[in-house]
């Protein structure tokens, strides 16, 4: 007798027999149940998810001789026929293979005719995204009008593919992809029926190997069953699916967390020995990261694919910060593998990062804030790194001075730096563009007079301004009115050389590029360059290093 493979011998009968698309179920069953069922459905979803399988458990609740019904009786000839692939009134077709307008025509021109042996014809059209733009307009007609002996059930992987026109006419029902969860215990389920001795851990890596899939998971473990000669161990799957053993990567995190440089290269030799794919070691150890922060935040929720309490030592030997940190730099190895000279040599330097680099400490205290006029509070400058050295096309202008305090007739004192007071407020987009190109006159009772450059009134609404108030309303505690005055052109001599933010910034900007420039021109391989091959320097190339 023939071998039938998992993925055929446990292929669902019922509709209860389906692995997850609880969505999907609950409504063929309560269209079949109420008597409203659709002529022509689309399923759509990755592979191994359950799209013919769910079509043609449909085409049996139709045509059930005690139907239609959700739950057919599998007993009766249609429903027999059914199951073995030889009901004359179930046409599948594959699209991928019968893409050509003449094929639809062909299949359509029998259409009209009533069923041989079922109460109807059923039209399953795997792969229907591989039909030609000429198939699609030959069958739209048919799709939105059939006779009523006549229901299409379309499949298909790629719906992005399909014209509008056909996915509207059609009731559509996106499977989900199966979550490891499930996988694991439809494989349990299936090797206790089987009788096939199991190690529980080999089922969490066919599943994850599956990638949603079920039909891949009982194709894989088809295999794992012929590797390991008829059982299935860890050891045995993980050698079929090309992964490492775990204690490897549970050895690295240990190492890793007690800072441990010589034993993390002595596992990556033991590891090089394997010949492993570092990409999947980097998926692997990304994960028991993900599961000790896990671990750290619901303590004994990270479930069984690790020990509890191995899990629960690590999770308090490593920080919060650390775990992030030693995930992201795991995710950013594996983007950088393809780019290493070898992926030894990716993967080593990836774990050399993990040794290298602690979070920051904690973040010192600011220093005593100064007053501002108003009540508002100047907080203290941060903290700027030392510069590093830099070249001549970087060479930096020193900042310009602060703004010095400005009176003018019949204002109040302006704050001796309109900028830092701008900082602190919680100003973005166009309102915080406003702000900028305005110059502090003055304030009393709670109101607030500033100068707009007149290069900027374009800028000004109500209600920019309203956001420019209510920002200095919070930031001083205090109700605030705001007056914007138009500066006339040209500036007076009160106003001369107290420039508004974007002003100061804008000449900022200009003398850094400047001195770039210069600095630039002066550099020894830049001249050499010039005598020798009279080469040139792109002006709009240049640019300050900040």
């Amino acid at each position: 007798m023939s071998y039938l493979v998992l993925a055929r011998k446990w292929r669902p009968r019922t509709f209860t027999e389906l692995v997850g698309q609880e969505h999907a179920v609950r409504a063929l069953a309560n269209a079949l149940d109420a008597g409203r069922v659709h002529h022509a459905f689309l399923f759509t979803g990755t592979r191994g998810v359950g799209k013919t399988t769910i079509a043609r458990l449909l085409a049996k609740a139709l045509n059930c001789e005690s139907g239609p019904t959700s739950t057919p009786c599998g007993k009766c000839d249609a429903c027999r026929e059914i199951d073995e692939g030889r009901f004359v009134d179930l046409i599948e077709v594959d699209a991928a293979s019968r893409s050509k307008v003449e094929d639809t025509r062909d299949l359509l021109e029998n259409v009209q005719y009533a069923p041989a042996r079922g109460r109807y014809k059923v039209y399953l059209i795997d792969e229907v995204h591989m039909l030609s733009g000429h198939s699609f307009n030959a069958f739209l007609k048919t799709l939105e009008e059939p006779p009523p002996h006549v229901k299409f059930l379309l499949a298909t992987t790629d719906p992005q593919k399909l014209p509008i026109t056909v996915v509207s006419r059609c009731l559509q029902f996106h499977l989900k992809r199966l979550p490891p969860g499930l996988i694991v215990d439809r494989l349990a389920m299936i090797l206790a029926a089987e009788k096939v001795e199991t190690e529980a851990a080999a089922l969490p890596l066919i599943a994850r190997a599956a990638d949603g899939s079920l039909r891949d998971a009982l194709s894989l473990l088809d295999q794992a069953l012929a590797f390991g000669g008829g059982r299935v161990g860890e050891a045995d799957v993980r050698s079929m699916l090309g992964t490492i053993d775990r204690s490897h990567v549970l050895r690295l995190v240990e190492c890793l967390a007690a800072g441990d440089a010589v034993g993390v290269i002595a596992i990556l030799t033991a590891l090089d020995e394997q010949a492993p794919d570092y990409d999947q070691v980097l998926v692997e150890l990304a994960a028991v990261f993900q599961r000790l922060a896990l671990e750290q935040v619901v303590p004994g929720s990270a479930g069984d694919l690790y020990d509890a309490s191995w899990l629960a030592a690590q999770a308090a030997r490593l920080g919060a910060d650390e775990l992030q940190l030693y995930y992201q730099i795991a995710l950013m190895g594996r983007r950088d593998l393809g780019l290493a000279p070898e992926s030894r040599t990716g993967f080593e330097m990836t774990l050399l990062r993990m040794l290298a680099f602690r979070p920051a400490g904690p973040v010192p205290a600011p220093a005593p804030a100064a007053p501002l006029p108003g009540g508002a509070v100047r907080p203290a400058p941060p903290a700027r790194p030392a510069p590093a050295a830099a070249g001549p096309a970087s060479a930096v202008a020193p900042a310009p001075p602060a703004l010095a305090s400005t009176t003018l007739p019949g204002t109040a004192a302006a704050p001796s730096d309109w900028p830092s007071l701008l900082q602190q407020l919680d100003l973005t987009g166009a309102a915080r563009q406003l702000a900028a190109n305005c110059l502090w006159l003055g304030e009393e009772a709670g109101v607030i007079r500033l100068r707009l450059d007149r290069r900027s009134e374009l800028m000004r609404t109500p209600q920019i301004e309203e956001r420019l108030a209510q920002a200095l309303s919070r930031q001083r505690g205090t109700p605030t009115r705001v007056i914007l005055e138009r500066e006339e052109a040209p500036a007076d001599a009160d106003t001369e050389g107290a420039d508004t933010p974007a002003r100061r910034e804008a000449r900022a900007a200009e003398a850094e590029l400047a001195t770039a420039r210069v600095a630039l021109e002066a550099d020894p391989t830049v001249r050499a360059l010039r005598e020798r091959f009279g080469a040139s320097v792109a002006a709009d190339s240049v640019k300050p290093n900040r």
